[in-house]
């Protein structure tokens, strides 16, 4: 006898034709997509990522204007310019863009060449002007006679600071305090510092005094093409300053920043010049040593950032 053959339902036979048909549907109409289908999904997903980059970058919110320091040094003070990076990088959220340079003569020593091109390749921060060092025999001039060739764009045509200041290298300035100062001047024909006698209060006397003044960026423009200026180059800087804008007829605007700006306090001062501190204090000049650096920085609450922590205790 033979056996008999079970044949399945007509409902099974269904199933199972409906689910080979899925597959076949799956591997042919799909599967040979899938690259294509694959990239889509990634596009789609690139475009999301753009649009959440274009939302989510910062502001760039513009500085109510651009300020150049050009703290005029020597190449040998490593120490100083330590210091003095130290102190400006500490003062943040500035809603003026301001640059701090160290500006100083041509390089004579075999180690400054090695050492000084080290602070260069990491801050970048430094000039180093064609001419040998000096004070008062036409450094100043050379500084600002040089600084339009130097920052102005391939044209000539930009204007990449709307002031440009000359500073010592014993002068804090207090960044926040002169942004706010200098908000209220004039863009043009500006002539800013600390008026010299120490006991006049007229800027359009005599000068501002070499510890730090700063001048609207067309009148460095002028100097630079000046012969007014390039014929007196020795002699007192600040002096010479105030005489080339004199006899030009230039600087009509003009600010005298006492008493915010002034020398360190000493027990018996010997002129006008030095007085006590005060809260609105723009910049304290005449910090010749680390200890009138420390008692101008407690003052001002330099420090007061410093948060407690295990691994150090000062008291």
């Amino acid at each position: 006898m033979k056996p008999s053959l079970h044949k399945p339902p007509p409902k099974t036979v269904g199933i199972v034709f409906l689910a080979l048909a899925l597959l076949a549907f799956i591997y042919l109409v799909i599967y040979p997509k899938e690259f294509e289908l694959q990239s889509f999904v990634t596009a789609c997903r690139s475009s999301s990522a753009a649009a959440v980059t274009h939302f989510t970058e910062p502001v760039t919110v513009k500085p109510d204007f651009r300020l150049l320091i050009g703290v005029l040094s020597r190449a040998d003070l490593y120490e100083r310019r330590h210091l003095l990076r130290l102190v400006y990088s500490l003062q943040t959220n500035l809603t003026a863009h301001v640059d701090v340079r160290f500006v100083f003569c041509n390089l004579t020593k075999e180690d400054q060449r090695v050492l000084i091109a080290l602070e260069i390749m990491r801050y970048n921060d430094i000039i180093i002007l064609d001419c040998n060092e000096n004070m008062n025999d036409g450094k100043t001039y050379t500084y600002f006679s040089s600084i339009p060739k130097l920052f102005n764009g391939a044209d000539g045509d930009d204007q990449p600071y709307d002031f440009v200041l000359k500073a010592d290298d014993d002068i804090y300035f207090r960044l926040p305090k002169l942004i706010e100062s200098l908000n209220k001047m004039p863009r043009e024909d500006l002539y800013y510092g600390f008026v010299i006698p120490c006991d006049s209060m007229d800027p359009f006397n005599e000068y501002m005094s070499g510890m730090g003044y700063l001048l609207s960026w067309d009148l460095v423009e002028w100097i630079s093409t000046s012969e007014i200026a390039k014929n007196n180059t020795v002699g007192a800087e600040d002096m010479m300053t105030g005489k080339w804008l004199r006899e030009g007829n230039k600087g009509k605007n003009r600010y005298n920043t006492k008493y915010a700006m002034y020398d360190f306090p000493i027990p018996v001062p010997i002129d006008t010049c030095s007085h006590e501190f005060m809260p609105d204090t723009i910049a304290v000049h005449r910090l010749k040593d680390h200890l009138k650096w420390a008692r101008t920085l407690k003052y001002l609450n330099v420090t007061d950032g410093l948060k407690p922590s295990k691994f150090y205790h000062i008291d």
